[in-house]
């Protein structure tokens, strides 16, 4: 018996699993750990947070088959040394003969007094259905600053406007533009899209603290009820723990068959793997494809073949549910068109 292990149930892990699916050896046992009982689209967590999308809306059932078990918990360590995965609310362990580390990403407070104690968050699917409830339950003209223009948080402020029109909106965005990655076409679009819909958008931001009631920004302080962190990731705190080689954002180095090179047996996927390109839910499920290649054919005592150079098709994202933004066919596009091609990708992403 080969014991597979595949930590998190993300784009990446869900990916593994259900290519591996198609063609697994008898001898094989594959077990998946999740700190919850079904697969969510992480990418649609800004709605949630919002209101604008029910929480079952994103959520699907993890697939069933009879060499394939699930343990729902939160991790307690990887042991790489003893080869078993421990967990905080349960006595069981889990041992593995090869093992994917698909944990994701959580939110990068960069040691800002304040940020971690009083922000809310979009990085997990409890999380963000508490902030859905701290924004929900605010009184009419309530204060909601977001922290961070990047794309999370662009879709969380037009999506919160959207759902609450009578709310202030506030944005806090460290550069001088919104969305420094994208085309100068699309960082004019979104900003005229906030004018236009009357949130604040305020530029070289350095938060300095975080209150309960209040962000301090270049030594002014504003009155806030609600602020929600979208300012940065960083892998996930167990995978910051193992005695691996990592880059400077904390990510673990792998060869070209996203192995530890001093533990073949140990791949790594997604928002925990070093890569040159940023974090996203298109690279994890492409990382995830080449890995269950990889894994079907050493789980066969086969060689492994070389994958192709990854390509990305370019990001998608939304203002609101009937605008958007993004790279389409090399080019930069706004408005309606991009935010259906999303809606697109959303449906195949949930058929598949």
């Amino acid at each position: 018996m080969k014991r597979l292990v595949i930590l998190g149930g993300g784009y990446g892990g869900i990916k593994i699993l259900s290519n591996l699916l198609d063609n697994l050896p008898e001898e094989v046992h594959i077990t998946l750990i999740d700190r919850n009982p079904y697969h969510s689209l992480k990418t649609e967590y800004y709605a949630i947070a919002a209101g604008t999308t029910s929480d079952k809306d994103v959520r699907m059932e993890f697939p069933t088959h009879d060499h394939v078990a699930y343990e729902f918990g939160e991790i307690a360590e990887i042991d790489t040394e003893s080869q078993q995965i421990s967990f905080k609310d349960k006595s069981n362990s889990v041992p593995y003969d090869y093992i994917v580390i698909a944990l994701g990403c959580e939110d990068n407070y960069h040691d800002i007094p304040g940020a971690s104690e009083f922000t809310e968050s979009v990085q997990t699917f409890s999380k963000s259905r508490h902030t859905a409830l701290s924004v929900g339950n605010l009184k009419a003209f309530g204060k909601v600053t977001v922290v961070g223009a990047g794309l999370s948080g662009i879709e969380v402020a037009s999506e919160i406007r959207e759902s609450r029109s009578d709310l202030n909106v506030r944005l806090l965005d460290r550069g001088k533009t919104v969305l420094k990655p994208f085309d100068s076409k699309i960082q004019d679009y979104v900003e005229d899209w906030f004018v236009k819909n009357d949130v604040e958008v305020i530029h070289n931001a350095n938060v300095e603290y975080v209150e309960k009631d209040g962000v301090c920004n270049n030594g002014i302080c504003y009155v806030n009820d609600v602020t929600i962190w979208t300012a940065g990731v960083q892998p996930n705190y167990l995978v910051r723990e193992l005695p691996f080689e990592k880059d400077a954002q904390d990510k673990i180095i792998v060869n070209e068959f996203y192995q530890v090179p001093t533990n073949t047996n140990v791949y790594v996927v997604g928002d925990c793997a070093s890569s040159t390109y940023s974090p996203s839910a298109q690279l994890a499920i492409q990382q995830g494809e080449q890995i269950a290649d990889i894994l079907s054919s050493v789980l066969q005592n086969m060689e492994p073949k070389q994958q192709k150079e990854i390509k990305l098709k370019g990001t998608l994202g939304s203002l609101g549910k009937s605008d958007g933004f993004g790279n389409m066919f090399q080019k930069p596009a706004t408005g309606l068109l991009p935010r259906l091609a999303k809606t697109g990708v959303l449906w195949l992403n949930k058929r598949h």
